[in-house]
This record gives structure tokens, C-alpha cells and sequence, in this order.
């Protein structure tokens, strides 16, 4: 239920990014680390495609942590997102519970956040999505879904076939893939590596009481391309 209310919540959210402007969206409610680090909200930006802008953010850095795991910059961006919380998140929510499933989404997404602060304290690029959290959620269904049965869209330039692989290996593999991202590619990778090994130390401490049990997770359906 969790799940469904956070993905509907970043869907509304991006049509008021729509209405607002995806652009100043991500400059107003987004992390600017070099801002973050110095208790800047207003100043003069030079970003590329954009240009010189004077900005003046609308909410105060410690919350700027939190708005900006709802802010995407594209529709690719988005569904790219909520593809993947709704594949693993229902089964990490059911283990945990809806309260704690939510303080585990958003203290994986603040530790995502300030690992990628961390990683580039002088950057001006305001860091936008949802990707830091859900590779918590990823890390937390591996460390509880190890064996899990897998099946992934497997696109080879012009064959398709479905492969099944273990969740362990292909969330592994997932991590792994992330210290390939080039560092000027626009990807906040440091936040998905953050995210993710807060997931994997959390996750024990928010099932407490609530997990193993004894049925099997359900099987999940995940796409990957390779070309």
C-alpha cells in the first residue's frame, strides 16, 4: 500500500513539475551540494544548457534533502524510478510493515543524499529523483530476498529472450554497475551506492520482530538491455 502511495505521490508531483517547469523544479527543490555545505539558499548558477540563472531555492537546505528524492527530470527519469520500487518495494513493505517501510525509504534516501554531498562538495548541478531511496529498497530486498527467482527481459540488438537469475546476483551486479557510470555522465551514482549500503545495514534492524517468514517472495519481472 506503501509502495502504490509513493510511486502515485512522485507521479503527481511531476505534474506539478510540469506546470512549474521541470527545469526550476529541480533548482528550487533540489540539492545543490556546494549550497548545501555552505547555508547558501540564493546565488548565481552557470549550468550547462541553461545557461546563467540567479536563483533563490523555496525551501531551506535540511529539506531540500527530502524534496528532492520527489523531483524528476524527465519522464524516462520517472518511470525509470517507479519501475523498480514497484517491482521490489511491496515485498521490502510487507516484510517491515507501512511505518517503518516509510522511515526506511526516506533515511535511505537522505543517507543517498549525503553520500553524493560528500562525493562532490563543490558542485553547483542540483541532484534530483527518487533513485537514492530505491537502491535502499534494493539493497534491504537483497540482503531479505537473496534467492528470489528473477525474470529479466534480456534484448540482445534484435533477440529477445527471458533469462531468470537469482536476486542476489543480478542486485549485485546492479552495484557493481554503478563505479562504471562515468564521472561526467549527470548520473548522482555515489547516491545509488550510498542508498544502497544504507539499505543493506538497515534492513535487519527495521524487520525486527517481523521477519523471516516461512512462505517464499513471489517472483518479480525486471528489464534489462544489453547491446
Amino acid at each position: 500500500m506503501i509502495t502504490i502511495i509513493i510511486v502515485a505521490l512522485n507521479v503527481l508531483v511531476w505534474f506539478y513539475e510540469l506546470l512549474h517547469g521541470v527545469d526550476l523544479s529541480a533548482l528550487d527543490y533540489g540539492i545543490i551540494p556546494a549550497w548545501v555545505l555552505n547555508g547558501v539558499r540564493e546565488g548565481h548558477l552557470r549550468l550547462p544548457g541553461v545557461g546563467a540563472v540567479t536563483l533563490y531555492q523555496e525551501v531551506p537546505h535540511p529539506l531540500t534533502l527530502f524534496t528532492s528524492m520527489f523531483i524528476h527530470g524527465s519522464w524516462m527519469h520517472l518511470i525509470g524510478n517507479m519501475w523498480f520500487l514497484w517491482l521490489f518495494g511491496d515485498n521490502v513493505e510487507e516484510a517491515m510493515g507501512r511505518a517503518r517501510f516509510v522511515v526506511f525509504y526516506l533515511v535511505c534516501g537522505l543517507a543517498a543524499a549525503l553520500a553524493q554531498i560528500l562525493a562532490v562538495p563543490h558542485s553547483t548541478m542540483p541532484m534530483v529523483g527518487a533513485s537514492g531511496a530505491i537502491a535502499g529498497v534494493l539493497g534491504g530486498y537483497l540482503i531479505l530476498f537473496p534467492r528470489a527467482r528473477v525474470r529479466c527481459l534480456w534484448i540482445l540488438i534484435i533477440f529477445i529472450t527471458t533469462i531468470v537469475l537469482p536476486a542476489w546476483l543480478l542486485l549485485g551486479l546492479w552495484f557493481l554497475s554503478q563505479f562504471f557510470i562515468p564521472t561526467h555522465s549527470g548520473v548522482a551514482w555515489m547516491a545509488h551506492v550510498g542508498g544502497f549500503v544504507a539499505g543493506v545495514a538497515l534492513v535487519r534492524v527495521f524487520t525486527l520482530g517481523r521477519w523471516p517468514r516461512p512462505e517464499p517472495p513471489p517472483s518479480v519481472f525486471y528489464q534489462y538491455r544489453y547491446r
